[in-house]
Formats: C-alpha cells, structure tokens, sequence
C-alpha cells in the first residue's frame, strides 16, 4: 500500500532530466547496471539496518509522467517535443535485485542493484535515494536505541519533530523495523498496523483542580492502561505520592498502574520512584522515562542500574538526531558495449579513494563461521559462485595488503531479484505483515553479530571485502584507465 503516493516522475533532480534528453539525442539507451550503496555507518556505529525498499518499489512501479507534468516540462524550454512524447510512456521496464528489508547491512557493499536501460535508471536515481536513506537512517538509530536498552519495550513518540508529514511517516515505519514497540503516531498505527501507544500529557494534568483528581479521573476512564505522568509539579513531593494513591485504588479493583517521568535527574528519580512503589507494596508498578533519550544516555542509565521497565523515545529516533542524513550513493557499474555486444565493466574514480566504486555486476555473500555468527561480506562479480568449506582469500575494498582467508560453514547471498522486466516477481504483501517480517529479520540477524559490532561507542570494525577476481578486476580496471 502506498502511503504518499510518489508516483509523479518530477520527483527527480532536474538535471536527471537534461542528461535523460542527452541519451535519447545521441541515442545512448543502452542497457546500465547502477548500485546503491552508502560509504560509512552513521553515528559513529558498527552497523546500519536496511529501511524503505520495500516502499521503494511500490514507487517505482507507479512512477509515471503525467499530461500535467509534461507539460510543466515543456514551460522549461529546455526540453524537445520529440523527448516529452517519449516521456509520455515511461516507465520502469527493468529488473530490481535488493537485500531484504530489516537486514543488517556495512559501507560500500550494494544494497540494491538496478538493472535497466539507461534513461529509466538515471532518472530513478532520486527517488532510490529518498526511500532509502532517510528510513535506513531511521532504523539504525532505533536499533541502537532498543540495543542500549537492552532491548526493553521503545515507545516511539516524534510526530510532532518529524521533517513534516513523509518524514513523520517514515520515520515511524522505520523505526518499528529498528526495534520500536510501537508509536503514539496513530495513522502510522493504521496504515502499518503497528501498535499504537500513549497515556498523558502535562495538560491533563494541569487542565484539572489537581494532580490527584486528574489521576483519579484518568483511572476512572482508562483502568487497564493507566500510567500517570508524575514530574508536573514535583516528582517526589506530589507526583509520586498521588500516584500511588490513584494507582492503589486501582489495584484494589483489579487492575495494575505505572507512572512515567518525562524531566529532571532519570537516574536520581527512577530510584528515587522505585523506592516509594516498593515501599507502599506495590513492586509490579511500572516505571517509564522520556525527555530527549539518545542511545547514549540510555546506555548510561542502564549500566547504572535505573529501575527503568520502558523507554519513549522521540525527536533524536525519528529525526537521526546528530546526524542528518544516511550517505548512501547511486553509481554506474555495467554498461552495454555496442561493439562488444556485451556488458562491460564501469567505476567512478576520485582524488579521495574513500570515493572511488567497485566495477561490475555484484553480489554479495554473507559468510558465518560454524557457531552461526557472521564473520565477513563479501562482494564477488555476478558469476562467482562462493562454496562452504573451502578456503578463500579476500580483500579490502581500497587497501589491498589488508586481506584474510577464511573457510565459511554457511554461505547466504543477500541481494535478490524481486522485479522482473517491471513485474513483481511476488505479489505485493500488506504493509502490517511486511514490517512484522522486516523487523524479525532485524532483530535475527543483529544475533548473529558479535557484541563487538554492536558496541554504541567505539565499535570493531565487520569486514567488508572483494574476492580475488573482483580485486584483480578493479585493479586492471584503475590501470588501464589513468595509465
């Protein structure tokens, strides 16, 4: 189900467009191969969670140049008439091969591949970019999140810091596939059949004769989900206090209550909280915090102990907080060669090796050692078949003496074909399975990574290399080219 739907193909850069009218005028059409891939994990991580693919495609599947957008198009005066007609048909003919959604993924290895004509690829490039960087930001920052709280329950509750509409829709996607349990954005909630979640606000609080009363009332209305918000006023004065009342009368009828703490010393005032529900025979009390929660805070009131039961986490989960943006690319790798008749090798070169790309057609290969915990991937040309049990040597993407051999006792290949020649290979499943299934494969696969690679802070390094036909391929490529 497409949420917003992007079907106007002027979702592009303009100069997507300017370079599209140049094929079509030298008649440069040919068949292309493009990977994304990004260069480095954000927030200083050890891993990002691929997001939005699955989007994505609905997208591109729909992406059309409508008589409205044509003639937009023609206001320009930039564009020939003979190139609008042709726009007038377009569409994604192609093939689309990605990872699947959830999947734990490294710097430089292709986690989707296009596989079109050149026009439909080029002007594609824009909206692969948009789909996918935001949300695979967003769902990493979750991840770290739940991974720092030990993966306890995370309320995400950013609509209101969201980047506008999309962005709060997206991110609130996104960050259920990372771990979130479930969201206070409520059309989220229906549309991606993700649980919704949410209790009080200060005004509630405020907007009645007293703390006690509007606790009162809110029991009274909500008796199976009461979570009273006790820093209004004073937290352990007043707050604290009014709530075990309220929360008391409700476990003599039955029912249970928490309390959450949105401001003021977490680590202090959960302590501080557990202590008094304790104290007053209520130990199954809940306790749940928010006010700005990053990774790291959470990660330090965890290693302290704070009697914290769940985490609502807002403005840094679903905007990225410190970082902004997900570095992800979309480069040529293959073109067809008229006169060869046959697809040849492309690569970007760049003063900043960091920037230079991978030539050819490629996949890539998860390899795991014998206890089932991945120690490497691979990216290997579109022939290469990588066997279990056998010793290979491997090597870094841009430092050639850095290299290893390795003998795999499973061997998984990540990218798969899920568009053929513009067709869904398999039907379109509803959004509320989907990201049940993208999450479980996040959450499986982050268990088959060491803990090193998951560290918040100062991460080792996962392995991401080149088999020795790619490398020797990349190589002759480089000296053919600047020689």
């Amino acid at each position: 189900m497409i949420t917003n739907n992007i079907s106007s193909a002027l979702f592009t850069d303009f100069y997507e467009l300017t370079m599209a009218q140049g094929y079509w005028k030298d008649n440069m059409n040919q068949k292309v191969v493009f990977d994304m891939f990004f260069r480095k994990n954000p927030f200083n991580g050890g891993f990002s969670v691929l997001a939005g693919n699955e989007t994505l495609m609905d997208y591109i599947l729909n992406f059309r140049f409508s008589e409205q957008d044509i003639s937009y198009l023609a206001e320009q005066n930039i564009f020939e008439q003979g190139f609008l007609d042709y726009l007038k048909d377009f569409k994604f003919t192609g093939d689309l091969y990605t990872m699947d959604e959830g999947t734990v993924v490294f710097p430089q290895e292709p986690i989707v591949r296009i596989h079109a004509n050149l026009i439909e690829a080029q002007i594609l490039e824009g909206l692969i970019l948009n789909q996918i960087n935001f949300q695979s930001l967003i769902a990493t920052k979750t991840a770290r999140i739940w991974l720092a709280s030990k993966k306890a329950p995370i309320m995400e509750f950013g609509l209101r810091r969201a980047q506008g509409y999309d962005g709060a829709m997206s991110a609130t996607r996104a960050a259920y596939i990372g771990g979130a349990a479930g969201t206070s954005n409520t059309l989220a909630g229906k549309i991606f059949g993700i649980p919704v979640m949410g209790t009080m606000a200060h005004s509630w609080i405020m907007s009645h004769s007293s703390e006690l009363e509007a606790f009162r009332e809110y029991a009274k209305i909500y008796p199976e989900n009461s979570v009273f918000l006790i820093d209004t006023y004073d937290t352990l004065k007043s707050g604290i206090k009014n709530a075990i009342i309220a929360g008391g009368e409700l476990v003599e009828k039955g029912y249970n209550f928490g309390v959450r703490l949105d401001s003021g010393d977490i680590s202090y005032l959960t302590r501080e909280v557990r202590k008094e529900l304790d104290r007053a025979g209520y130990p199954q009390a809940k306790i749940s915090v928010s006010n700005e929660l990053t990774e790291e805070i959470i990660t330090t009131l965890v290693a302290g102990g704070a009697p914290i039961n769940s985490w609502g986490v807002g403005t840094h989960m679903v905007t990225g907080g410190n970082e902004s943006s997900f570095t992800g690319v979309y480069k040529l790798a293959a073109r067809h060669d008229k006169k060869l008749d046959k697809m040849m090798p492309a690569m970007k070169f760049s003063d900043n090796p960091a920037k230079t790309t991978n030539p050819g057609i490629k996949n890539v290969f998860r390899l795991y050692d014998s206890n089932g915990m991945a120690s490497a991937d691979i990216l290997a040309l579109e022939d290469e078949n990588l066997e279990t049990n056998k010793e290979y040597r491997f090597y870094h993407p841009m430092v050639d003496y850095r290299q290893f051999t390795c003998q795999a006792a499973k061997i998984e290949p990540l990218l798969k074909k899920r568009i053929e020649n513009g067709e869904r290979i398999q039907n379109r499943i509803a959004d509320c399975e989907q990201l049940k299934i993208s999450r479980k494969n996040m959450q499986a696969q982050l268990e088959t990574f060491d803990e090193s690679y998951k560290r918040i802070l100062n991460p080792h390094i996962y392995k991401v290399s080149l088999t020795e036909k790619l490398k020797d391929l990349k190589r002759e490529f480089i000296e053919k080219n600047i020689n």
